[in-house]
């Protein structure tokens, strides 16, 4: 697996991602980092892993067509053949949704399909969560589609909210298990384990990769 990840902040999910590599539980080459934002964490990450990163902004263009254009080289260029979105907060064009078909996987810090959608993102999932004073919250990895957050759940895992939380505290305790689930998930497309009909997945039965456990029930 040829694999590029694109973020908006920090890039802690890139960073479990490359570590799981490292510790051979994922067997893939992380080519190249797409951000939005110039001043994003994810940069320094990828330097450190010797990754090299861009900033790409739609936003900066006057036409989408040559946004995509730009984008697409880059794919190209790394030959990438694997999208990881760890906390990036721009929609992906359709022309690259058509050039990946279930080759696009997202992270998101709730049990979707509850707390998703445009503009759930970061801590205004959790607030959201704890102003609803739900029990459960959790991390989704799912495939991405032409809509936020609707695409096929490949794993969940839930997360209990407890009492006094704060939103800083929740979202804590999600990120650990979104640092496991989503190394896990790639690699479950690396085996070829992941069968996807239509808004469903199957994951074909098989141990898992070494140092992983299946979450107790």
């Amino acid at each position: 697996m040829n694999l590029a990840v694109f973020a908006s902040g920090s890039g802690s999910n890139f960073q479990a991602i490359a570590q799981a590599i490292a510790a051979d539980k994922l067997k893939a080459r992380l080519c190249v980092v797409i951000s939005n934002a110039a001043t994003a964490g994810i940069h320094e990450r990828a330097k450190q892993y010797s990754v090299p990163s861009f900033t790409l902004n739609p936003r900066d263009f006057t036409e989408e067509a040559v946004y995509v254009q730009k984008l697409m080289n880059i794919l190209q260029q790394y030959h990438v053949d694997f999208i990881a979105l760890a906390g990036y907060l721009r929609k992906i064009p359709t022309p690259v949704l058509s050039a990946f078909p279930n080759r696009i996987l997202n992270i998101h810090p709730s049990l979707l399909p509850a707390f998703g959608g445009k503009g759930m993102y970061g801590h205004r999932v959790h607030e959201a969560v704890l102003a609803h004073g739900v029990r459960w919250t959790g991390a989704t990895v799912h495939l991405v589609d032409s809509e936020y957050d609707t695409g096929p759940i490949v794993l969940q895992e839930p997360v209990p909210v407890r009492q006094h939380d704060t939103p800083e505290t929740l979202a804590a305790r999600v990120l650990f298990k979104e640092h496991r689930l989503f190394p896990e998930a790639l690699q479950l497309f690396v085996e070829q384990r992941v069968h996807i009909t239509e808004q469903r997945t199957t994951i074909i039965d098989g141990p898992l990769p070494r140092g992983y456990h299946r979450p107790k029930t």
